[in-house]
């Protein structure tokens, strides 16, 4: 599956719309907990992004989203991740994501390189990585992102922080780099290593030199950005990635769910035993 993901790195504006969307009162309209309030919230809300500078194009993207049921069921349970890490590697197929990580590992050797001698990080916790959130890409999602964003911006579980995502995904849009109707995850995760929308802008990088940023197709764009991101949470050169060694913690720092690291991180020490 493929979407319009495309962008540069001037982010400013995008700054801007967070923080006022986020600041003390400036919610578009009262969160709620069903379905039963989205429409009055959705009209509440563009009429107060179009106040803050949304513009046409996102607007218009907007008018569509809908209410998804299923990203608040997801939400709501995420069972998988309350399974022991064994049953959770059985589950998600870690020994097929182990020897498919390390067929990409040997195929692709020099960008490994390239990515570890500028951000530092192993090929182990990419592909592990990379391999769990779309197992290489076969399986990016098939929500409709705004939607999806939208429906978590409404509910009042985390509405402050699915604003901020959803400005961020309307900048996205604003701006050419994603389109409309792009799909992805049923939280609003876009590409093959599954970045929130306000997590595009800040970490997404142009590894192939191309001149824009798409984590649908490029490798080398996915694989940076995915390094880029971890740089940034504090990944330190040649530490381990173990539980209890430093490199754990930015592992963490990806996903709050415990088993979630524990396969990341035994998949990624597989792949870089091999």
């Amino acid at each position: 599956m493929t979407f319009g993901l495309f962008f540069r790195r001037t982010i400013s504006t995008f700054f801007f719309w967070a923080s006022a969307a986020t600041a003390d009162g400036a919610q578009a309209a009262s969160c709620g907990k069903t379905a039963a309030g989205f429409e009055t919230w959705k009209r509440g809300f563009a009429t107060e992004a179009a106040r803050r500078g949304v513009g046409s194009k996102a607007l218009a993207a907007f008018a569509t989203v809908h209410y998804v049921v299923k990203t608040i069921q997801y939400d709501r349970t995420q069972p998988n991740f309350k399974l022991s890490l064994n049953q959770y590697l059985a589950k998600r197929g870690g020994a097929a994501l182990t020897s498919a990580g390390r067929g990409h590992k040997r195929s692709n050797a020099a960008l490994f390189a390239r990515i570890k001698a500028r951000y530092g990080v192993p090929p182990g916790p990419l592909i592990a990585i990379w391999g769990l959130e779309s197992r290489f890409g076969s399986r990016i999602g098939s929500t409709h992102i705004l939607s999806s964003v939208a429906t978590l911006a409404y509910d009042c579980r985390r509405s402050a922080y699915f604003t901020t995502q959803l400005y961020a995904a309307l900048k996205l849009i604003d701006k050419s780099r994603l389109s409309g109707g792009a799909m992805g995850s049923l939280h609003g995760e876009i590409g093959q290593t599954q970045f929130l929308p306000a997590n595009v802008l800040k970490y997404g990088v142009d590894g192939d030199g191309d001149g824009r940023v798409d984590l649908a197709r490029s490798k080398a764009d996915i694989l940076f950005s995915t390094a880029n991101y971890l740089k940034a949470k504090g990944w330190r050169t040649g530490a381990g990635y173990q539980p209890g060694e430093p490199n754990f913690q930015v592992i963490q720092r990806w996903n709050a769910a415990r088993v979630y690291q524990q396969a990341i991180a035994s998949i990624a020490a597989d792949v870089d035993r091999d």
